[in-house]
């Protein structure tokens, strides 16, 4: 165990898969840990200081399954693999155990393998650093190779890490304890690596990141703050030590300005159920309805898209024209997705062989993906096409030239590939007259064994004598004990004995030795030469790799501008128009989610919203009416566009939004100590505090969580800062109908309402939005609807007609002398159930399938006649 505790000492703070043959063994404290996360048996094995070692331990083969497992759970893992072959160590005699050496680090931020990782989004490792008093932010997603650096602060930290959603976050020790980023740091708790604040100097961040890309300075990859340097060399500093010396493939790191994407806070986005719903599903999210895309990739590059619309009308422009030239042109659409569903994702399978840990499966991955570049290149050079949109234009010439490439990966690789190398029969035959000559002698050498079976056989006269195998002792004659008994005990003078099992018994012969021995060489020379082969074959790729990876974001920018083209198609969604004003102007606008929902079952309304000279719109309006549907679809609608995605409208024309803010629905945070007010206010404290003219609010029945004074209070006081401070556009939705007195105070501020219908007694929602105001809110209808006791609703009934009168104090004194706890001898009405005329007893009693149309009309004048004068 001396090997295990100094290869442990090395690796604090990880499980250690320690190699032990055919398994990852864990011992002592991480066994404790893992047996019950990975639901198997906690044994033990030996012991230490007078102790049983704890120990378990899981197949080598599967062990990918219970990584990831182990990574869900919070864990990192050191994976020690034996670094030589036992054989070797035999030959160095006693001279300790066999060598091993961790070879990577497992974390949940630098996962590469599929097994591991969700296709359809990024994986994001992100540093946070601070140097010369500002923030820096960078992030990475070591699957793919992507790279970007942002400066941040400690208001906007929570928002950035919010858009990425990153699994792991790397950080200076000395950030832990700064009481502004307590509560954040909380929430994100799981996800914390901190590291020695001297990983974050910025200057040793600019000699690693320079070493890294090999460049003198990194002018010419933009121009980045000491905070976003240190942040960017700490992460590469991390995925070095994790990986082991792998060498990582990361694109030149990008900046990204604050002010180039929307601004969307955590809670707007949950509110607004961006990529999942409140639930934690990714199903009926805004992320899943408009996902059309076919790649990996391209589901990645939506997902970071709607992470974080642009701001800069050009280049939101750009995507729009991108996706109109698909929509206007169906049969270039559909023969471009039809080679798309062929693409493989080239991106991570280029990613684990940069970091020695592809397989053959990987190569292949490339020839496929590769392949198909230049028929997609013909699809968008074809007659008629061109000029191409710039964003188009620039993924055609992105896909780059791959016929060699191709050509020569066609030739080596087999129909049939192994997931490791390691695992041999990769290489197509005829690519290499050395394996094939290797292959023929391992092949006929494993002939002779069949032959040799035979003979043996028949030479001693049992039929199912076999010669099997097994890496403990090579190659042996296998026979029954019941057939060795029959023969008296010996099998023949030839057979030496080498082990006894159960119910048989192995032999070998000096024959049966000599044979094993040529096969051994063959196969193992095949072997050595097809991982020699492999090299080569990467050594190729590597040399390639900037050319593969531009041709991997060129199929996602085309999938992805396809995929929105086929989403507009199906909805009959339209191309919104995007300028620098402050307008927001929607014709006809449709809620893409519930829309999808309510497919097939019934049409959704469709509704306009203009925020003009009047920016703000008060809407009132009653339960269950559609109010905060509106509310939402107008949000979603400003963030479609902004991703460059046409929009669920008749038409749309919206002035860039830079920052959202949603403050919809309710909920508590009760681990942090807040009530279901206390949450509302927090989120719409960083409304008034942060909304400024070019943003978009929506709020939805401020103060309601309170007392009805308090809360009417508080909702006059913030639509009142809305429009004189923060200037900015909103939709405010209400219960209180007093405040739309404020629109006779308020220019910019115009009141709409949800229209209803009343009829028989009965309640109609109409789902439309229309300019007024609403006088009543119809709670106690909705009530009716979710099945409170008829008793309940009609009691509440009275108490609101009471109240409507005026004079609350007394009408509420008396209400409360009135308690129907004390009115048991006179119960309280409940509304009579209506008598059923004469005319519905005849309808009831005809049979419309059963009547001529003589009879029919018969009885259409005596219904007739039954009608009173």
């Amino acid at each position: 165990m001396l090997q295990y505790h100094e290869i442990k000492r090395a690796h604090p703070g990880c499980l250690l898969f320690f190699r032990m043959g055919d398994f990852y063994e864990l011992f002592f404290e991480d066994a404790v840990a893992a047996a019950p996360a990975l639901d198997i048996a906690l044994t033990k094995r030996g012991r230490h200081n007078g102790a049983d070692i704890p120990m378990c331990g899981v197949p080598v083969h599967t062990a990918e399954a219970y990584l990831a497992r182990l990574i869900r759970a919070g864990f990192k893992v050191a994976i020690c693999d034996q670094t030589e072959d036992p054989t070797e160590a035999r030959r160095r005699g006693n001279k300790g155990p066999v060598r091993r050496a961790v070879v990577r680090v497992v974390t949940a931020g630098t996962l590469t393998e599929d097994g591991l990782l969700d296709a359809r989004r990024h994986n994001y490792l992100a540093g946070i650093a601070e140097a010369a008093g500002e923030m820096g932010l960078a992030w990475l997603d070591l699957s793919t190779g992507s790279f970007a650096l942002a400066p941040t602060s400690e208001s906007a930290l929570a928002g950035d890490l919010a858009r990425l959603m990153p699994g792991e976050i790397v950080l200076p020790e000395r950030l832990l304890s700064r009481p502004a980023l307590f509560e954040l740091f909380g929430e994100w708790k799981a996800a914390l690596t901190p590291l020695a604040n001297p990983r974050f100097d910025s200057e040793a961040a600019r000699r690693r990141l320079e070493s890294f890309y090999g460049v003198k300075a990194l002018d010419g990859f933009g121009s980045f703050g000491r905070a976003e340097i240190a942040a960017a060399g700490a992460l590469v500093d991390y995925v070095a030590l994790t990986q082991q010396g792998g060498a990582a493939y990361l694109a030149p790191p990008q900046r990204v300005l604050p002010s180039s994407v929307m601004q969307i806070d955590a809670a707007t986005r949950r509110n607004l159920e961006l990529t999942v719903i409140l639930s934690g599903e990714r199903r009926g999210s805004l992320l899943a309805v408009i996902d059309r895309t076919l790649t990996g990739a391209g589901a990645r590059l939506l997902a970071e898209h709607l992470a974080g619309p642009l701001t800069v009308p050009g280049a939101i422009n750009a995507r729009l024209d991108a996706v109109a030239f698909f929509v206007e042109r169906p049969d270039t659409r559909a023969a471009l997705r039809h080679r798309l569903r062929h693409c493989p994702d080239i991106e991570r399978a280029l990613s684990r062989l940069s970091l020695g840990r592809g397989g053959p499966r990987d190569l292949a991955a490339l020839r496929d993906g590769l392949g198909e570049t230049a028929t997609i290149r013909g699809t968008l050079a074809a007659p008629g096409l061109v000029p191409l949109p710039e964003t188009l234009a620039a993924a055609e010439q992105g896909l780059g030239q791959h016929g060699v490439l191709v050509e020569r990966l066609g030739r080596a690789l087999a129909a049939d590939l192994p997931l490791f190398a390691r695992d041999g029969g990769f290489v197509a035959a005829g690519y290499s007259f050395e394996l094939d000559q290797f292959r023929e002698l391992r092949d006929d050498s494993r002939r002779a064994i069949a032959q040799l079976q035979a003979r043996y056989a028949e030479a001693s006269g049992v039929a199912s004598l076999r010669i099997r195998h097994n890496n403990v002792i090579g190659y042996y004659v296998e026979v029954s004990a019941a057939n060795v008994e029959k023969l008296g005990g010996k099998l023949g003078a030839d057979f030496m004995h080498r082990q006894t099992m159960a119910g048989a018994m192995r032999y070998t012969t000096v024959e049966l030795g000599e044979l094993e021995s040529k096969i051994a060489s063959a196969a193992e020379r095949a072997l050595a030469l097809e991982l020699r082969l492999f090299e080569d074959l990467v050594g190729e790729v590597m040399a390639r790799r900037q050319e593969i990876a531009a041709a991997a974001a060129a199929l996602a920018t085309l999938d992805l501008a396809a995929a929105h083209a086929e989403c507009a198609v199906e909805g009959n969604w339209v191309r919104p128009e995007i300028d620098t004003g402050s307008g927001f102007e929607i014709r006809g606008g449709r809620h893409p989610t519930v829309e999808a929902a309510l497919a097939g079952t019934g049409a959704f309304v469709a509704n306009d919203c203009a925020l003009g000279e009047n920016r703000i719109w008060l809407v009132t309006g009653p339960n269950m009416a559609g109010k905060s549907t509106f509310l939402r679809q107008n949000a979603l609608i400003a963030i479609l566009a902004q991703i460059g995605a046409f929009v669920p409208a008749s038409a749309a024309k919206i002035g860039v939004v830079d920052r959202l803010f949603s403050r919809v629905g309710a909920a508590d945070d009760l681990a942090r100590g807040r009530s279901t007010f206390m949450v509302e206010m927090v989120e719409t404290a960083a409304i008034l505090n942060q909304a400024g003219p070019q943003s978009f609010v929506i709020l939805d029945e401020i103060g309601r969580g309170t007392a009805t004074f308090d809360g009417l209070s508080i909702a006059w006081a913030a639509l009142e800062h809305l429009h004189e401070v923060n200037r900015c556009r909103a939709l405010f939705a209400t219960h209180y109908h007093e405040l739309t007195a404020l629109a006779a105070k308020l220019p910019a501020l115009a009141c709409h309402t949800m229209r209803v219908k009343e009829w028989q007694g009965d309640v109609v929602f109409l789902h439309e939005v229309a300019p007024g105001t609403a006088d009543r809110s119809y709670g106690i209808h909705v009530a009716k609807l979710a099945g409170l006791p008829a008793e309940v609703t009609t009691r509440a009934e009275e108490v609101l007609q009471i109240l409507e009168k005026g004079e609350q104090a007394g009408a509420l004194a008396r209400l409360a002398d009135d308690l129907p706890l004390f009115r048991a001898a006179h119960p309280m009405p409940v509304a009579a159930q209506p008598k059923t005329s004469p005319v519905e007893a005849v309808l009831r009693e005809a049979r419309p399938d059963e009547l001529s149309p003589r009879e029919a009309l018969e009885l259409l004048y005596r219904l007739r006649g039954m009608l009173p004068e």
